[in-house]
């Protein structure tokens, strides 16, 4: 039976039917029936058991607030030996995932790897938890907090999980990182040059090339280095020469190293000696 308030809105919408048209009435019957089903509510689950089996219809529902509301609650209700309490915290960090909260996402799928080393969804929590907080950084010009994170994270996998099917996925993320390391010293590198402030731009370049040397970002540090080098205000040329003859070895189809460090023609040298 409905409560007595639901009654009531049963009869208004009734009497409402009487003067509009059957499409607005179902527009106002939902509106005033909507306050007669009770929200999700944890507490009206007598076991963990009843409260997993519903947090899971919520998450195939993608009703994600209620779905982060029962596997929270499970996270601290469930016994340590529980074998709900790893699968919680994995439904925990998906939905909060869904819900576009990946820093605690990552925190959930962590707190799964950490706590229940062993468990079959330890290495994909561990994975998991590394595309969270990368997701995190979402631009290199942004604080990389979060990706230094993950980047740990990513070694991890390929550490202890050295077989894992998550470990080519690991590396990729890594690859990925490195790039967008290297797009930020480069960028503040290239900051300096705009101001400039020519030997701090030189000393980010150099970081660049050293830390991030597979990256394409440390071929353009050393070509910035190279017409940094030239500029009238250093006039480094021996410097130039010397990082051309590495760019040439490393690069040598590559075109902008190809116009950047060409070599002298016959020609030109003999009227350079003229």
């Amino acid at each position: 039976l409905l409560p007595r308030h639901c009654w009531h809105a049963a009869s208004a919408a009734t009497y409402l039917m009487t003067a509009l048209r059957k499409s607005l009435v179902a527009l106002v019957a939902v509106a005033l029936l909507g306050g007669c089903f009770r929200p999700f509510n944890v507490r009206s689950f007598p076991s963990a058991q009843l409260l997993f089996v519903a947090g899971k219809a919520q998450y195939d529902e993608e009703k994600w607030g209620n779905a982060i509301t029962a596997f929270e609650r499970l996270t601290f209700d469930l016994p340590t030996r529980d074998t709900l309490l790893p699968l919680a915290h994995w439904y925990l960090g998906h939905a909060r995932r869904n819900n576009e909260e990946r820093l605690l996402a990552a925190q959930s799928f962590n707190r799964l790897a950490e706590q229940f080393p062993n468990d079959t969804l330890a290495e994909q929590a561990m994975f998991m938890a590394a595309r969270s907080n990368r997701e995190m950084w979402r631009r290199p010009s942004l604080d990389p907090q979060y990706a230094i994170l993950a980047q740990a994270q990513f070694r991890l996998v390929m550490g202890v999980f050295p077989d894992s099917p998550y470990a080519d996925s690991s590396l990729a993320g890594l690859a990925e990182l490195e790039e967008w390391f290297a797009s930020k010293d480069f960028e503040t590198g290239m900051h300096y040059v705009r101001r400039r402030a020519y030997d701090s731009a030189i000393l980010y370049f150099r970081d660049v090339v050293t830390n991030y040397p597979n990256t394409d970002k440390a071929r353009q540090a050393m070509l910035q280095m190279v017409r940094v080098y030239r500029l009238p205000a250093l006039d480094y040329q021996e410097d130039a020469k010397e990082l051309c003859s590495a760019l040439r070895a490393g690069f040598p189809t590559d075109a902008e190293v190809l116009k950047a460090c060409q070599l002298p023609t016959a020609d030109s040298t003999a009227v350079v000696g003229r």
